[in-house]
């Protein structure tokens, strides 16, 4: 690995990103920020999930209930109170991150198979509340009615424009949090637990309170993808905001890219996330979890530790004499 420190990746990640934004504006096509905000939208629930279930090794599979809870949060506020987007997203983070603590404490002396159906008993409960709740719309689902443009500074921003700058810098702070949380103690810790549990307590390392952590962090990332997610769709359902394709695809894509480094979800969501929205102009959205189907079994047999698993595979090959 390159000894690049966190300042000098922050500054790289917020550079790269300026020239997306950038590009985008170039571009200037509305599809492309719809098309680009769902893949950005992928790479921070893949990074969330990434923490606790890479790092960790604590497989979740109630992502949907943490972006449900970001999404309804804003639908919440915005009936009661209308508030910034960027506070919606501070609001959502604040939520599914005490969740994700909630959950931790009940949940996390589970382990394996029984852990993941904990978390996904949450994502029923959950819905379960949220379809009964006439205030967020209940089954009937909600309407958020968005401006066009949004007036900053003496300049006219179109609204999806708006959007896509909001989750591209959820997605920058959400890279450069989980690079910094690999190479700290923090990280290390994760990977102990990961490795071996019990030698991991056996060495003095806190678990309960450091897989606490974890499950905070992801699922307060999880809030803040699903925060503008209302303002994004306009019409706020929950079948929507609990979708399977959020669960499924928020666990495909660290797989598919490598779950042990931050730079695997990233390349697993732009790679299926990029497959998903091609196939949605071309075909239909209803192929969606196909194709996650096909690229998921594809790539655990090419490469069962993800795509950053295989090069570094290859590299370390190449540099033997």
């Amino acid at each position: 690995m390159t000894a690049v420190n966190t300042a000098k990746f922050s500054l790289i990640t917020i550079a790269v990103g300026a020239v997306v934004m950038a590009f985008a504006h170039w571009v200037n096509v509305d599809y492309l920020y719809f098309a680009s905000y769902t893949i950005l939208q992928f790479i921070v629930l893949a990074t969330a999930w990434n923490i606790l279930g890479g790092y960790c090794g604590y497989v979740n599979f109630g992502s949907a209930a943490f972006f449900a809870m970001g999404a309804y949060s804003s639908v919440f506020m915005h009936k009661f109170y209308q508030v910034p987007i960027p506070v919606l997203i501070v609001i959502g983070a604040a939520v599914s991150g005490l969740a994700g603590l909630g959950m931790g404490y009940l949940t996390l002396r589970l382990r394996g198979s029984f852990f993941a159906i904990a978390t996904l008993a949450l994502a029923v409960v959950l819905q379960t509340l949220v379809v009964n709740w006439d205030f967020v719309g209940g089954s009937r689902g909600a309407y958020i009615i968005r401006p066009e443009t949004l007036e900053f500074a003496g300049l006219t921003i179109n609204y999806i424009e708006y959007l896509f700058f909001l989750m591209l810098s959820l997605a920058v702070l959400a890279l450069i949090t989980a690079r910094t949380i690999e190479r700290s103690q923090l990280g290390f810790g994760f990977a102990t637990i990961r490795d071996d549990e019990l030698a991991a307590e056996a060495s003095g390392v806190p678990t309960l309170r450091v897989k606490l952590i974890a499950t905070t962090i992801s699922g307060a990332f999880m809030g803040m993808a699903g925060a503008p997610f209302p303002y994004y769709i306009g019409y706020l359902q929950p079948s929507s905001a609990f979708g399977l394709e959020y669960a499924v695809n928020s666990i495909a894509m660290p797989m598919i890219g490598g779950t042990t480094s931050w730079i695997g979800p990233l390349v697993g969501a732009i790679l299926l996330g990029s497959a998903q929205q091609y196939a949605t102009v071309t075909i239909s959205s209803a192929v969606n979890l196909l194709i996650v189907g096909l690229m998921l079994v594809g790539f655990v047999i090419i490469a069962p530790n993800g795509i950053v698993g295989l090069v570094q595979e290859r590299l370390r090959k190449w540099r033997q004499p």
